[in-house]
């Protein structure tokens, strides 16, 4: 790691150690002193090791890949993934570019044998780029660099991207097409995927038996894109002419059965190896961390929404009142939610909707388990099959900004409710489950339920009294006269289970819940 990295933690005010080299069994042994680790490629981060980190809140990858690390394992403990997608583009777009260059005019071979005293001038006769078609597989940000320096070189340049847009396309010059057309038109091909199981192998046995004859080959992305043994194949067998692989399936890349083969040519893992890429990654990791350690800003992360430095501070009212609805829905509801449904209205419209909606999540989620975040709760939510969706009113009704959290129940009934932020920071709920009741939801909370009477709210207070709680706050609404009343009930201890069953023996009480809001 560039060492600019650890001086922007340390201005920032974090403390920072530096410790390369240690053992997986090292690095296990001390992880659970950490807030955040900043690694490079070298260091895997294995479900085993994230046991053991009971303080980690989040993993910083300075560099593009992240197949180092146990993504699913992390997510499942509330731990944010960062890597620096754009640090080495550049980089590594220009390498795949020179490894082109150094198969079309076979440079390596040529320079070994200048070198050597020989001089076989007719022996390295190149081909021209000008004019060839490139094809990408991957046409993300770094596919996309290679396309804008390959249409320099007045290359035609089609790609395979399932997530290319038609739009996307056009505004980068390419030609989206299948794979197998793909392989079958193009003069070089160059891939620009991350290694995950829909990728693993996408040059297999099968599609490089489909390539055009004198295809030329380039790999800077991962290793175990492409099958080594198939690719060794078709260089011996001369249907492939070239290939520069600068990733292998197994590093260190010591010993390699497509070592020595005629027409092949290799680089340690060079694509982001320059001195500029290695400061501007270790410069992006540390500010990416440090703003959500210190912020709660969200930057390039592979498993939560990205909420920037500059929204967080606006945001994170927002999301104190969104956990709280969610934590009231799930404690009063519980078992019985079959959906969730956040809408925003009025300022809020004009938000980033998904840490609010994630907020929610984490409220609700935290009822059922221990240890949720905005991070793991869409997974545990996802577990329990319950849908999510988000809706947006840009409208501004009683309130100048409002969330609702509407639940449907599995016996088809929905129920809602809905809060609003005072002067911009402190969330106030004022509506549940279509009664208006202005609440702050904070600390140990009674939720009772209770036919609209005279003599309630007495025989509430006593039978508090005589257990020796003390009620910080009361909040009651009523659907009509003498229907039913909703009450919201702040009180200074924690309900013991006689108490609870004392206030179901009072005379109308339909429901009482024992709530709790951090």
């Amino acid at each position: 790691m560039d060492p600019r990295a650890a001086e922007i933690f340390r201005e920032r005010g974090i403390e920072v150690h530096e410790k390369p080299g240690l053992s997986p069994e090292e690095q296990k042994a001390i992880i659970g002193e950490y807030d955040g680790l900043a690694i490079r490629s070298s260091t895997k981060v294995t479900a085993d090791m994230l046991e053991a980190a009971t303080n980690l809140k989040v993993i910083g990858r300075a560099g593009i890949g992240v197949d180092n690390i146990d993504i699913p394992a992390a997510t499942a403990k509330g731990i944010v993934v960062m890597n620096t997608p754009f640090g080495n583009s550049i980089t590594t777009a220009e390498h795949a570019i020179a490894l082109m260059f150094a198969l079309a005019r076979q440079l390596p071979a040529a320079d070994a044998s200048t070198q050597a005293g020989k001089w076989e001038k007719s022996k390295f006769m190149g081909v021209e780029l000008t004019g060839k078609t490139l094809g990408l597989i991957g046409a993300g940000n770094i596919g996309s660099i290679v396309a804008a320096r390959a249409q320099g070189l007045k290359m035609k340049v089609i790609a395979f991207d399932p997530f290319l847009t038609p739009e996307r396309a056009i505004e980068i010059g390419v030609e989206k097409v299948d794979l197998d057309t793909l392989l079958a038109r193009a003069d070089f091909i160059t891939l620009h995927t991350p290694l995950t199981d829909q990728t693993r192998g996408i040059l297999g046995r099968d599609a490089l038996s489909k390539v055009k004859k004198g295809v030329r080959i380039i790999n800077c992305a991962r290793g175990g894109l492409i099958d080594e043994e198939a690719l060794k194949e078709g260089l011996e067998s001369g249907h492939i002419a070239g290939a520069a692989l600068d990733v292998f399936a197994t590093e260190p890349a010591k010993e390699n059965a497509l070592f020595g083969t005629p027409g092949f040519i290799s680089t340690p893992h060079l694509g982001a190896s320059t001195t500029e890429a290695q400061v501007n990654v270790a410069i992006q990791v540390a500010e990416q961390m440090s703003d959500y350690l210190l912020l709660g800003g969200i930057t390039n992360a592979l498993n939560s929404p990205s909420l920037s430095a500059e929204e967080a501070p606006r945001i994170k009212p927002y999301m104190g009142l969104s956990g709280n609805l969610g934590r009231l829905v799930g404690q009063v509801l519980g078992e019985e939610i079959d959906s969730i449904a956040v809408e925003v209205e009025g300022a809020a419209a004009e938000l980033n909707i998904t840490p609010i909606s994630g907020a929610v999540l984490a409220g609700l989620m935290g009822s059922y388990s221990d240890s949720v975040n905005m991070v793991n709760a869409p997974v545990l939510a996802k577990d329990r099959g319950l849908d999510v969706s988000e809706v947006r009113h840009a409208h501004e009704g009683d309130y100048h900004t409002l969330v609702r959290v509407t639940a449907r129940l599995k016996d088809g009934n929905k129920c809602n409710v809905e809060g609003t932020l005072v002067g911009n920071a402190n969330p106030r709920l004022v509506e549940m489950f279509g009664v208006g009741v202005e609440a702050e939801l904070t600390g140990p909370m009674l939720y009772i339920v209770n036919e609209d009477a005279p003599g309630f709210i007495g025989a509430l207070g006593s039978t508090l009294g005589d257990a020796d709680v003390n009620i910080a706050t009361f909040a009651l609404g009523r659907r009509n006269i003498g229907g039913e009343a909703l009450a919201l009930v702040a009180i200074d201890s924690e309900p013991s289970e006689k108490l609870l069953d004392a206030l179901r023996a009072i005379r109308g009480v339909k429901k009482v819940v024992a709530l709790r809001f951090d």
